[in-house]
């Protein structure tokens, strides 16, 4: 398909029919922001003390001030401990008051919280305590199911389409994400949101990469332009959630609220077209004729005849699979480097994205900050990889963000301002990694395997999301710990990059054999 970018020429490197398209896919993926980072405002930590009703069969008129001083035990700070009571006994109450009671255990009961407290995942299910780490295991559970959507909808879209991965994955998004407002326990919930994360995924894959609906239709000098423009909505969409969460504090209104919205996009049955170059790699010449010709009708522009005629004459290709990543000695190394600067960039990112709540700033402050900061970064991505390429600036930010979280083990904890606005710059590095990964493996694979790598690399990147939450664990043993892995392994990432081709200003490629012979 040597004429392709011709014909995208003819048709308009970035026209009204581009634009619309970015505009759907913008759409798509400001929603997506919810169920990424949405639980992180229905487990916030409040207060509560151990159930003790075993004391009003002795005295049922106690106050609560009372039932607290002789059934729960203070801590070193004075305050009320929240995982232990006194252990009950049968004495009267005058005993109880007179000798009070020493022998603590774990609650019994179940816990006390406020009255006055919003329902939130923490007090309906009770993530207090040992039940506390379920939230971790659910943030897991969740990127496992982003790590189970990337290996199904990467090698799925690559055999039926782009279009047909993304209505699927928002119809899933939604359905299983309102139903998680009403399910009866917790576990219930992590399985409908291991679900809605393999949704995200399939929407990530295909429309956020824009491996098929936005870099297969742009031209040359505008490919990174719908990547990044998504990537800016996806940001805007975490600024809006920590308003949505501030605003709606009870968790099951909270995830209808943040949930509900994609259903309104459901007109894309309707508007959302295929990838003209898949259709093509597949040898539906004539339907690919007519996207094209429509395609230039909206850009009010005219494909010579000759150039269809070319389209013909693209012979029939084994589509690529998966082993021809790793056969190929170029596509292999890509692949390799790639995919561990998605493990390395999703490990960070999340790392840093699902902590909002620890720098010392108010959550919802933090949250706003965290998305509005990479929107600058992802939007100076358009200019930066076109002023010094796709390779530096890859490698550029990798090196930048693992420096400030490196640094950040050096400041005391005493100074959360300074921690604060080193993770920000973190952040900001990190986004505009994470935006440049989209865009570089976007044209580093041929197409005819594009969603298939891309779809691979996704996979290490939820991989390293997976792993992520897990890392704080590791503070128990030296709090410096999950900075220095969230420091060490984007540099080492970074200078990997620097061993991989640049295809700032070149034209796609189609098939793996390309690939083989490109003198890059």
């Amino acid at each position: 398909m040597t004429n392709f970018g011709d014909i995208i020429n003819a048709i308009g490197d970035l026209g009204p029919f581009q634009k619309w398209l970015v505009l759907m896919l913008s759409l798509a993926n400001f929603l997506t922001a919810f169920p990424m980072f949405g639980q992180v405002f229905m487990v916030l930590d409040v207060p509560h003390h151990c159930k003790t009703s075993w004391i009003y069969a002795i005295s049922p008129n106690l106050t609560e001030e009372q039932l607290l001083n002789l059934t729960i035990p203070r801590n070193t700070q004075g305050s009320y401990e929240e995982c232990l009571m006194y252990t009950p006994v049968n004495w009267d109450i005058d005993s109880v008051v007179e000798y009070g009671l020493n022998v603590t255990k774990k609650c019994q009961e179940g816990w006390v919280y406020s009255s006055e407290q919003t329902p939130t995942l923490v007090t309906q299910f009770d993530l207090v305590c040992d039940r506390k780490e379920l939230n971790d295991i659910s943030q897991s559970i969740y990127m496992l199911g982003l790590l189970l959507g990337a290996v199904v909808f990467g090698s799925l879209s690559d055999r039926i389409g782009r279009r047909p991965i993304i209505l699927l994955s928002m119809l899933v998004m939604g359905t299983f994400g309102v139903g998680a407002a009403f399910v009866p326990n917790f576990y219930v919930y992590v399985i409908l949101r291991c679900l809605v994360g393999a949704a995200v995924s399939g929407i990530f894959i295909v429309q956020s990469v824009l491996m098929s609906l936005g870099t297969e239709w742009v031209g040359v000098p505008y490919r990174s332009h719908p990547v990044i423009i998504t990537q800016c909505c996806f940001s805007i969409g975490q600024m809006v959630l920590a308003g949505l969460a501030y605003g709606v504090r009870n968790w099951r209104l909270l995830q209808i609220a943040g949930s509900a919205p994609v259903f309104c996009l459901f007109f894309y049955i309707w508007v959302l077209p295929e990838s003209a170059r898949w259709l093509m790699t597949k040898e539906k010449v004539k339907e690919a004729k007519n996207l094209l010709q429509k395609a230039a009708s909206v850009n009010r522009r005219t494909i010579p005849p000759e150039l269809l005629e070319q389209l013909t004459l693209e012979k029939k290709v084994k589509s690529g699979n998966i082993l021809d990543l790793f056969l190929k000695k170029r596509l292999r190394k890509v692949t390799l480097v790639m995919a561990y600067a998605w493990f390395v960039n999703s490990l960070v990112y999340y790392g840093l994205s699902l902590n909002v709540g620890s720098f010392g700033l108010d959550i919802y402050l933090t949250q706003l900050v965290f998305g509005a900061v990479e929107i600058p970064a992802r939007f100076a991505c358009i200019f930066l990889l076109q002023w010094f390429g796709r390779k530096k600036c890859q490698g550029c930010f990798l090196l930048l963000g693992g420096a400030t979280c490196l640094i950040i083990t050096c400041i005391p904890k005493d100074l959360p301002v300074v921690v604060t606005t080193l993770a920000v710059i973190g952040k900001f590095a990190i986004a505009a990694s994470f935006s440049i990964s989209y865009v570089y493996s976007a044209e580093l694979f041929p197409t005819i395997i594009r969603q298939t790598g891309v779809g691979l690399c996704s996979m290490s990147s939820r991989v390293g999301g997976i792993i992520s939450p897990l890392i704080g664990l590791l503070d128990k043993y030296h709090p410096a710990i999950p900075m220095v892995i969230f420091g060490s392994t984007p540099v080492t990432a970074g200078i990997l990059c620097f061993l991989l081709p640049e295809t700032c200003g070149k034209e796609l490629q189609d098939h793996t054999e390309e690939a083989k012979e490109s003198q890059w």
